[in-house]
């Protein structure tokens, strides 16, 4: 079997600004979930998509606020979007799906939680995590987890991983406290760019293993001993940096593999999509498995 695992949060954002807007019966904007439950119902329609979960971000804020100041908020998120969150989450139940609310954990850390905890079972073939997002670039194993762009149909086993960062998955997390990571509100450490962080991460896996000392280094790298001061004076914030970025394993879900297995859609679903002003999507919807 495969499993589908979908970042909500990502796919929402990504029809709240590719759909066309659209308006319900009552008012609301609503297109950015008609959009989303579009995207899934097509993805429910091919029959090698048997398992399927997906997370969302209740709220933007999680644990890793409480470590760093500076870490992402739902600051600025515009108010047309945050308002289609929770209706979204609704909108996924109703059409069967396995749904994964996050609070104190972000969506990713659901996602890459269940990626591994599938992969650990001899039944599953391959595992697919639907976002192209860097963060979860780091559960990519070999050619059984995977990551899948949805929008661009491209699928990245590790060897894409390693091409495209040049680092393995497990090194995505040193190669973005190195250089930071805008969107989550990692800033990285001062002179270290992708190229330099990778060419060095390539060689030592960890920003631990690398040497204080530029002249001990293995690896030929333009500006070493600047690079080398820089780290070994902010080592410690490197490693904060790199417990941010890390996606935990042992989030809480109380779900197996067998529990992600789509049968049908839940009763609730047509009258969700009268009050969306968009009940010809219904027609579309997979019959029960």
């Amino acid at each position: 079997m495969h499993v589908h695992l979908i970042d909500g949060t990502y796919e929402l954002y990504r029809s709240y600004f590719g759909a066309p807007p659209a308006t319900a019966p009552d008012g609301r904007e609503v297109g950015a979930v008609r959009g989303l439950l579009a995207s899934l119902v097509s993805l429910l329609g091919k029959p090698e998509v048997t398992h399927v979960g997906i997370a969302f971000d209740t709220v933007i804020e999680s644990f890793r606020n409480g470590l760093f100041a500076g870490y992402k908020t739902g600051e600025g998120i515009e108010p047309a979007l945050w308002a289609q969150f929770p209706l979204a989450e609704r909108a996924m139940r109703a059409l069967g799906l396995v749904t994964w609310s996050m609070v104190e954990f972000e969506a990713d850390d659901a996602l890459a939680t269940m990626a591994v905890r599938a992969a650990a079972d001899s039944r599953v073939e391959r595992v697919f995590v639907g976002t192209p997002d860097k963060d979860l670039a780091q559960v990519v194993r070999g050619d059984r987890i995977v990551q899948l762009d949805r929008k661009n149909q491209v699928v990245a086993d590790e060897a894409a991983i390693r091409t495209k960062f040049g680092v393995a998955p497990t090194s995505i997390p040193d190669l973005l406290a190195l250089v930071g990571d805008d969107a989550d509100g990692i800033p990285g450490l001062p002179k270290w760019g992708m190229k330099s962080a990778a060419t060095v991460l390539a060689h030592y896996g960890t920003l631990d293993a690398i040497p204080d000392d530029a002249a001990a280094w293995a690896v030929p790298v333009r500006g070493a001993a600047g690079l080398a001061e820089v780290l070994r004076t902010h080592r410690n914030e490197a490693r904060l940096y790199r417990t941010l970025a890390t996606l935990r394993l042992d989030v809480p879900l109380a779900e197996d593999v067998d529990a992600l297995r789509w049968r049908v859609a839940r009763p609730e679903l047509a009258p969700l999509l009268a009050e969306l002003g968009y009940e010809r999507l219904l027609e579309r919807v997979p019959p029960a498995r």
